[in-house]
Protein backbone atom coordinates (compact mmCIF):
# COMPACT_ATOMS: atom_id res chain seq x y z
CA UNK A 1 0.00 0.00 0.00
CA UNK A 2 1.45 3.35 -0.75
CA UNK A 3 0.52 7.04 1.15
CA UNK A 4 -2.11 7.89 -1.55
CA UNK A 5 -3.96 4.62 -0.80
CA UNK A 6 -3.47 4.64 2.89
CA UNK A 7 -4.71 8.31 2.76
CA UNK A 8 -7.33 7.75 1.00
CA UNK A 9 -8.62 4.70 2.91
CA UNK A 10 -9.00 7.25 5.88
CA UNK A 11 -11.14 9.48 3.81
CA UNK A 12 -13.18 6.65 2.88
CA UNK A 13 -13.19 6.25 7.02
CA UNK A 14 -14.68 9.66 6.74
CA UNK A 15 -17.54 9.44 4.76
CA UNK A 16 -18.51 6.11 6.42
CA UNK A 17 -18.26 8.01 9.62
CA UNK A 18 -20.33 11.10 8.39
CA UNK A 19 -23.27 8.65 7.06
CA UNK A 20 -23.28 6.78 9.85
CA UNK A 21 -23.66 10.03 12.03
CA UNK A 22 -26.02 11.81 9.97
CA UNK A 23 -28.43 8.43 9.07
CA UNK A 24 -31.74 8.69 11.25
CA UNK A 25 -31.16 4.52 11.78
CA UNK A 26 -26.82 4.87 11.68
CA UNK A 27 -27.37 3.78 15.50
CA UNK A 28 -24.74 5.67 16.82
CA UNK A 29 -24.31 7.91 19.74
CA UNK A 30 -23.98 11.06 17.25
CA UNK A 31 -26.93 9.89 15.02
CA UNK A 32 -28.96 9.60 18.13
CA UNK A 33 -27.95 13.54 19.34
CA UNK A 34 -28.97 14.85 15.99
CA UNK A 35 -31.84 13.28 15.38
CA UNK A 36 -33.30 14.41 18.94
CA UNK A 37 -32.71 17.86 18.11
CA UNK A 38 -35.68 17.51 15.47
CA UNK A 39 -34.08 19.89 13.06
CA UNK A 40 -35.35 20.96 9.96
CA UNK A 41 -33.72 19.11 6.50
CA UNK A 42 -31.61 22.75 5.85
CA UNK A 43 -30.55 22.36 9.48
CA UNK A 44 -29.52 19.23 8.85
CA UNK A 45 -27.23 20.02 5.72
CA UNK A 46 -25.56 22.51 7.83
CA UNK A 47 -25.05 20.04 10.81
CA UNK A 48 -23.51 17.48 7.93
CA UNK A 49 -21.52 19.96 6.39
CA UNK A 50 -19.75 21.13 10.25
CA UNK A 51 -19.35 17.42 11.30
CA UNK A 52 -17.75 16.59 7.72
CA UNK A 53 -15.11 19.43 8.58
CA UNK A 54 -14.44 18.65 11.84
CA UNK A 55 -13.89 14.74 10.10
CA UNK A 56 -11.87 16.68 7.52
CA UNK A 57 -9.95 18.05 10.39
CA UNK A 58 -9.25 15.35 12.22
CA UNK A 59 -7.98 12.98 10.08
CA UNK A 60 -6.11 15.18 8.76
CA UNK A 61 -4.65 15.83 12.17
CA UNK A 62 -4.33 12.11 12.90
CA UNK A 63 -2.30 11.55 9.49
CA UNK A 64 -0.28 14.43 10.27
CA UNK A 65 0.40 13.19 13.48
CA UNK A 66 1.39 9.86 12.29
CA UNK A 67 3.64 11.03 9.97
CA UNK A 68 5.43 13.27 12.33
CA UNK A 69 4.67 16.07 10.32
CA UNK A 70 2.59 17.51 13.87
CA UNK A 71 2.18 16.88 17.28
CA UNK A 72 0.14 14.44 18.75
CA UNK A 73 -0.67 15.89 22.72
CA UNK A 74 2.50 16.81 23.80
CA UNK A 75 5.07 14.32 21.82
CA UNK A 76 6.61 14.92 18.32
CA UNK A 77 7.81 12.23 16.55
CA UNK A 78 8.12 10.45 13.04
CA UNK A 79 6.73 7.14 12.84
CA UNK A 80 7.39 4.09 10.57
CA UNK A 81 4.04 2.75 9.00
CA UNK A 82 4.69 -0.26 7.12
CA UNK A 83 1.94 -2.72 5.33
CA UNK A 84 1.39 -6.21 6.00
CA UNK A 85 4.64 -6.36 3.32
CA UNK A 86 6.87 -4.50 5.28
CA UNK A 87 6.79 -1.82 2.82
CA UNK A 88 6.97 1.74 4.81
CA UNK A 89 4.29 3.67 3.84
CA UNK A 90 6.10 7.16 2.69
CA UNK A 91 5.11 10.64 2.41
CA UNK A 92 1.72 10.64 4.20
CA UNK A 93 2.16 14.49 4.94
CA UNK A 94 2.00 15.36 0.95
CA UNK A 95 -1.12 12.61 0.25
CA UNK A 96 -3.07 14.17 3.27
CA UNK A 97 -3.05 17.62 2.34
CA UNK A 98 -4.11 16.74 -1.55
CA UNK A 99 -6.86 14.57 0.10
CA UNK A 100 -8.12 16.54 2.72
CA UNK A 101 -7.04 20.60 1.22
CA UNK A 102 -5.97 20.60 -2.24
CA UNK A 103 -6.90 21.79 -5.26
CA UNK A 104 -9.67 18.58 -5.54
CA UNK A 105 -10.57 18.32 -1.89
CA UNK A 106 -11.29 15.10 -1.70
CA UNK A 107 -9.08 11.97 -2.57
CA UNK A 108 -10.30 8.70 -3.74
Amino acid sequence: MDAKEFVGNWNALRGELLETFMTADGGSAVAAKVRGLGLSAAQLEGVRGVLDLALRDTMYSLLLGLDGAASIGDSQEQFTIAGEDGVVIEDIESEAWECFHGDSGVCG
